[in-house]
């Protein structure tokens, strides 16, 4: 599978500059685009809405600057509120987008949007057919299935052309002989018929303009004799009965199915072979070029079992189209999505479900032609139905559009300027690339191979940096065609120092000067930008990279590394945050490892992190990191060699609930029964009585089972983080007696996870099925090392709030709290302003797809686009009740960006308070507050909307006599936080990101 396209940069509150030219004049260095490992990203927020004026609970107070006037005013957005393509009634919105040129005449726009019911990822070739782009598409493989990758390696672009793009094709016979079910059309020579009533298919004219149509087969068999029979199918998976068919060197399949009661015959030169006649069922090979197999069943089958080698037989087939000439590139497809300008109505349509799609669709004269994926079936994007990708694609501008294979086969590749291969742009649901029977590939002209521009890129990605540490970049030389082109780089940087092989090194503290590295240095260790270039002959590209601030914290991810075997391999990285949280990756050159050489095997990974291998098949350790020119460090808990681990012995069976379920024995000891009372009825379920959480680095849950050969299948029922549900099935239990199941967790299994049911799915007859103890199967690492930072800034003594101009309480309940100007408690209902901050409530009572997280992000974006205008407004708080699992991680993420990209763009201080959570928690990320209050608490804030340089705009202490205030480690969602709970014992909260351990 292709290298992950790294990161997005942050989005921008400013006015998004304009697209660069489409060539011959070569465009700006376009972005690489990641989303998943597509990090959630957010696009500029003001200017969106016309937000509801805030309601003025106090004058605002602050310095009558026109700074917010002049933030306002270059506010843009790229973000649109859009149209309903989800199944919810609610109106969607776009939440990122990017796009770059892949070759002249086309373009790549990639793009998440939040419905009301689910998240959504999508990329969208748009493609000028024909003129002086000169971009064609044409049939992609066609020799057997194959990846699209794969296929797109071997196209033949001939002479003077290279491949810019592919995107799977017609859905095909994926249980049998692999081969398109649709017809198919290569160069104008057709390569297969259509499966009856599977005729519809995108094509492509001499002139390069593209339709949709339906496309038919006509065609004759003459016999010796004269007599003519119709052909009914040629390369075609299911040929209708009773006709004769066609099989040639172009059939898809390894192996040509002939139906049990078929006859065969070989023909080649116009004439039978010798090769003996066949009766089905068989499966012959492929045809050998040259040569046709007939395959008849019914009356036709006698008349080919008659034939003697050598008598003369003719085979005609020809496509046909049902208007218009014939095309000379033809892929099938099936449901029609727009006809006409009209989007089509699939609802209660077998195939209507939401699901990863490919989609075909054509503009006006069909010139212009759009396609698009939508990735499903992930969390990060739940796939679309038929008639809501119909509406999209109307939307997007397509007069006509078709459907396509979609589920697992929905890939889409597109060329990167300067790189000799398109790469993968969607994440296909499979987890990796599925081989398909065909797809549609673009081809354009090659270009000089003149270097016309410059690709820089940072290594994984990253863009930040800390003082006096390094960050790889490379240059990548592209012609005016956005091809390849040859050329060693020469660098150069506005600040701190850059080597000949591309290696930036901030300025700042850090290591002596490298041999032959270019120096241009501004104050050390100040935040700020740094533009690094890079020439390859006359043409130039550059990159910014923000310099952060010092290295104040260090920690691996995952804090905890745990392998099944020898031989196993897992990454890390290491990633450091300055004292506002803004985080950066600390790259291998510049850290010291020290770990058991005689147990571990670490390696740079050439990514920007480590790789480490098992030596030994049992072991638990540490690794400690420690980078050199900070003194800064961190350890990684490793272990290798699975344990299993009780999670239910069920000797509490009797309070599992459930209908025909009752406590029965177990394998030893007590268990519970599940009676399944009819072959193939409903699931019978087993309730505990309280959630059981999963290790984090579990590999598999195993279960006993007793089967008593019904062919019931167990099941193991769980949430994840975000309380989506996830099923493991078992076998079917055609055995007799105790067996230990093991279950396997899917790899993208979004952690913590928690077992909710077990369950059985009735068999081919009733039963009854025994359950015992359930475990989990995880390597021993033993615990992640805290985190040993102090306590955030934000936490400040009880005289430290009094100090501030104004104080305002957090209470649920609402009531007078001693000290405070104002009290907060995360129910009120509109957003308001005291005093020079914009308070914004967000509602929690719904999940993020249940509509509350379209609400919460509309709610905020009005707010920061109102924020962001007033002058008298110098802090934002976001205001919300803790309710677990109801905001997901990509909601979380998506809200702290656009937080973050407020502050940075508007210089106005941002925070999120969450009231009424588990624990106290103060701590910031990206230089946004963040303050969590404990249940039956009322801490004292002190704020100032305006403070002076170097002060946080808000104070918090502590509440509570001898409450303690420790360090949380670095979470999913905080660069650095405090946490304190009243009186002892205190718990340390939170861990990384990653898999855990014992």
């Amino acid at each position: 599978m292709p290298t992950p396209r790294p990161p997005l940069p942050a989005p921008s509150f400013r006015s998004a500059p304009p697209a660069p030219p489409a060539p011959p004049a070569p465009p700006a260095p376009p972005v690489r685009t990641v989303r998943s490992a597509r990090t959630v990203l957010a696009v500029a927020l003001c200017a969106l809405l016309a937000g509801a004026p805030a309601v003025d609970a106090a004058p605002g107070a602050g310095p009558p600057a026109a700074a917010g006037a002049a933030a306002a005013a270059a506010v843009g957005s790229r973000a649109g509120t859009g149209a309903a393509v989800g199944s919810g009634a609610d109106d969607g919105i776009e939440t990122a987008r990017t796009g770059r040129h892949v070759a002249p005449g086309v373009r790549l726009e990639s793009y998440d949007r939040l419905e009301a019911d689910r998240w959504l990822r999508i990329d969208e070739l748009v493609v000028d057919l024909g003129g002086t782009s000169g971009v064609r598409a044409e049939y992609l493989g066609g020799h057997g299935a194959a990846t699209v990758a794969e296929a797109a390696a071997r196209h033949p672009a001939g002479p003077g052309r290279r491949v810019v793009a592919a995107v799977n094709g017609d859905f095909f016979d994926i249980g049998g002989t692999g081969a398109p079910l649709g017809p198919g059309m290569r160069d104008g020579r057709l390569l297969h018929a259509a499966t009856p009533g599977a005729g519809r298919a995108v094509g492509f004219g001499a002139a390069g303009a593209g339709r949709v149509l339906r496309i038919g087969l006509t065609g004759r068999v003459t016999l010796p004799g004269g007599a003519v029979r119709p052909l009914t199918g040629y390369n075609t998976v299911r040929p209708p009965a009773g006709g004769i068919a066609a099989y040639t060197a172009d059939w898809a399949g390894a192996e040509v199915p002939v139906p049990v009661g078929a006859a065969t015959a070989e023909v080649r030169d116009g004439r039978t072979t010798p090769a003996a006649p066949l009766r089905g069922p068989a499966r012959p090979p492929r045809p050998a070029p040259g040569t046709t197999l007939l395959v008849a069943a019914g009356p036709a089958a006698a008349e080919l079992a008659a034939l003697r080698p050598g008598d003369p037989v003719a085979v005609d087939a020809r496509p046909a189209p049902d208007a218009g000439p014939a095309p000379l590139t033809v892929v099938g497809g099936r449901e029609p999505l727009v006809v006409a300008g009209v989007p089509q109505n699939h609802d209660g349509a077998p195939n209507d479900t939401a699901a990863p799609r490919t989609a075909v669709g054509f503009a006006g004269d069909g010139h212009r032609l759009r396609i698009l994926t939508v990735d499903g079936r992930q969390r990060d994007s739940g796939g679309l139905t038929l008639s809501a990708l119909g509406r999209l694609m109307h939307r997007n501008g397509a007069r006509d559009a078709l459907n396509l294979d979609g589920g697992g086969s929905t890939t889409l590749l597109a060329a990167i300027s300067g790189e000799p291969a398109p790469v993968l742009e969607n994440a296909p649901s499979d987890g990796a690339l599925r081989p398909v029977a065909n797809g549609l590939v673009l081809t354009a002209p090659a270009g000089p191979g003149r270097p016309a521009g410059v690709r820089v890129e940072a290594l994984g990605g990253a863009v930040h940096v800390f003082p006096g540490l390094a960050r790889t970049l490379t240059a990548t030389a592209y012609d005016t065609a956005l091809g390849p082109a040859p050329g060693a780089p020469r660098w150069s940087a506005t600040a701190g120092l850059i080597g000949p092989d591309g290696v930036f090194r901030a300025p700042g503290d850090g290591p002596a000067r490298a041999a032959g590295a270019r120096d241009a240095t501004v104050g050390a260790g100040r935040r700020g930008g740094v533009t690094a270039s890079a020439r390859v002959g006359t043409a130039r590209g550059a990159l910014r990279l923000d310099v952060l601030g010092p290295l104040t914290r260090l920690r691996p991810v995952p804090e905890r590394i745990g392998l099944a075997e020898a031989g196993e391999s897992a990454r890390f990285v290491l990633a450091g945050r300055d004292d506002q949280g803004a985080a950066a990756p600390v790259e291998p050159r510049d850290v010291d490892l020290r770990f058991d050489r005689s147990r571990w095997r670490v390696a740079d990974d050439g990514r920007g992190g480590f790789t480490v291998t098992a030596l030994v098949p049992r072991a638990t350790g540490r690794l400690r990191a420690t980078v050199r020119a900070t003194g800064a460090a961190t350890e990684l808990a490793l272990g290798v060699g699975l344990v299993t681990l009780p999670l239910a012995d069920l000797s509490d069976a009797a309070a599992w609930t459930g209908r025909d379920t009752a406590p029965a024995e177990g394998h030893p000891g007590p268990g519970f029964g599940l009676e399944l009372r009819a072959a193939g009825g409903a699931a019978v379920t087993a309730t505990p009585p309280r959630p059981l959480p999963v290790p984090e680095s579990t590999r598999a849950l195993t279960l006993w089972a007793r089967g008593d050969g019904s062919g019931a299948r167990p099941a193991v029922e769980l949430t994840d983080a975000d309380g989506t549900a996830l099923t493991l099935r078992g076998p079917a239990a055609d055995w007799t007696g105790w067996r230990e199941l093991t279950l396997p967790l899917p790899v993208a299994a979004q952690q913590p996870l928690t077992v909710t049911r077990l369950s059985a799915a009735g068999g081919g007859r009733p039963g009854r099925l025994l359950l015992d103890t359930l475990g989990a199967r995880t390597p021993a690492t033993g615990p992640a090392v805290p985190d040993a930072a102090g306590p955030d800034p934000l936490v400040a003594s009880a005289a430290e709030v009094r100090a501030r101009p104004w104080r305002f309480a957090v209470d649920p309940a609402g009531g007078p709290v001693a000290g405070a100007d104002l009290v907060v408690t995360g129910a009120e209902r509109l957003p308001f302003r005291y005093r020079g901050v914009r308070f914004v409530p967000l509602d929690t009572a719904r999940r993020t797809l249940d509509g509350g997280g379209l609400e919460r992000l509309r709610t905020l974006r009005r707010a920061l686009a109102e924020a962001a205008r007033e002058a008298g407004t110098g802090a934002l708080a976001v205001v919300r009740r803790h309710a677990e699992g109801t905001v997901d991680r990509k909601e979380e993420a998506l809200t702290a960006r656009y937080l973050a990209e407020f502050r940075r763009t508007t210089g106005k201080g941002a925070a999120v308070i969450t009231v009424g959570a588990p624990r106290f928690a103060a701590g910031r990320s990206e230089g946004v507050l963040g303050l969590t209050t404990a249940r039956g608490t009322r801490p004292l804030v002190g704020a100032d909307a305006f403070p002076p340089p170097g002060r946080d705009w808000l104070a918090v202490h502590p509440p509570g006599p001898g409450s303690a205030v420790n360090v949380v480690p670095s979470a999913r969602r905080s660069g650095r936080t405090s946490t304190t709970r009243p009186g002892p014992p205190y718990r340390r909260g939170g861990s990384g990101p990653g898999r855990g351990g014992v």
